[in-house]
């Protein structure tokens, strides 16, 4: 086979039984493809090449009909589209599309039309998170089915989501915080879960990789999971003080009591049960990034000043807080005297970021388809 001859990316080899070389194209989540010629031969590129344009054939496409749900779920996951993905995005797409397929993989996708998505989604009607996550991947599939020619439409594209009224997550108050620090002392692997969470306003995904390879210069460098955004973040001194009292050792600040990294679920999980056992059932991890948000708010940084801090792609929510904070300062005089409106320092030292969020410390105030 030529021992000197390095093998192209995502080739294999073997010597076959008559000593003859075979070779085979083979990436991953992809169906084997026969290269033909000896290596680095004419045929063999044109065949390489051929098959890094295009696509091999995906595992698992032998055992499905052709057209089905089943197939176009197998082709969607091998697809661009697809794997330009974040894994963790991935793995919420890839278990809805296989939780539907388990009851509808059997159906032609060319036949799936608009009233048949509407009666899925209203089967979801108590829970329209779901209907609306349904709605969503059966899009990309559809606008994957018209790329491979597979249909000429896209059935969801007249399909409304389900509007949802919720306030969402709630957000601590400065009270329920402090009740949670009474019961979770400085050194506790809740109180440093805590403190991340509420002075740097990051997501779960972001708090739980963070680690001592991440401060620089007193800063928090950090590429949000979910957005890819790169903020570096002023640690705060509070925070500071939390970390050194709870040292770790490992690559996270936190940790499972094995010593292992926390997965996001996983940590959910445990920042549920702390909450819980600090009588704030109704308080989640999340809730402390609109916690953060507020607080800056009130410390008197503008919706920019406050995105630079939390990552927020969107400022219409950072702009409900700062406009409440503006609100209660400008109410606060009415209440019987005549004095002069305190500012917060906040908002004449956001010029660097470093200390308006240095200013936001702890202050305790008061069936479907059938037809097909």
């Amino acid at each position: 086979m030529g021992a000197h001859l390095r093998l192209p990316r995502y080739v294999h080899g073997f010597i076959d039984r008559h000593g003859k070389p075979r070779f085979y194209f083979r990436r991953a989540g992809f169906g084997s493809r026969p290269l033909r010629g000896s290596l680095y031969s004419s045929q063999f590129m044109d065949d390489y090449e051929a098959a890094l344009a295009g696509q091999s054939l995906p595992i698992g496409a032998g055992r499905v009909r052709p057209g089905t749900m089943a197939a176009l779920a197998l082709s969607y996951f091998a697809s661009p589209q697809f794997r330009g993905m974040r894994s963790s995005s991935q793995k919420i797409y890839r278990g809805i599309i296989e939780r539907f397929c388990r009851e509808h993989g059997d159906k032609r996708a060319a036949l799936l039309g608009r009233e048949h998505i509407v009666r899925l989604m209203a089967g979801y009607a108590d829970r329209p998170n779901v209907a609306n996550a349904l709605r969503r991947v059966l899009r990309a599939m559809m606008r994957h089915a018209m790329d491979i020619n597979l249909r000429r439409d896209d059935p969801t594209r007249d399909v409304r989501a389900i509007r949802v009224r919720s306030a969402g997550h709630h957000s601590w108050t400065d009270a329920e915080i402090a009740q949670f620090e009474r019961h979770h002392p400085v050194g506790s692997r809740a109180r440093l879960a805590l403190a991340l969470l509420v002075y740097t306003g990051q997501r779960r995904g972001d708090v739980i990789r963070m680690g001592p390879q991440h401060d620089r210069d007193g800063a928090l460098h950090v590429k949000q999971e979910k957005t890819g955004a790169e903020l570096i973040i002023p640690i705060h001194p509070e925070l500071a003080a939390v970390i050194a009292a709870t040292p770790s050792g490992h690559l996270t600040f936190l940790t499972t009591r094995f010593g292992r990294p926390f997965e996001g679920s996983g940590f959910s999980h445990w920042f549920r049960d702390a909450c819980d056992q600090a009588s704030l059932p109704h308080c989640s991890s999340h809730g402390l990034r609109k916690a953060a948000a507020r607080r800056l708010a009130e410390a008197g940084c503008t919706a920019h000043e406050i995105g630079a801090i939390t990552g927020h792609a969107s400022l219409a929510e950072l702009v409900r807080y700062t406009r409440a904070a503006d609100q209660r300062r400008l109410a606060e005089p009415c209440h019987g005297q005549n004095e002069k409106i305190e500012w917060q320092t906040g908002r004449k030292v956001c010029q660097s970021g470093r200390k308006c969020f240095e200013n936001q410390g702890p202050k305790v105030t008061s069936t479907i388809w059938h037809d097909l």
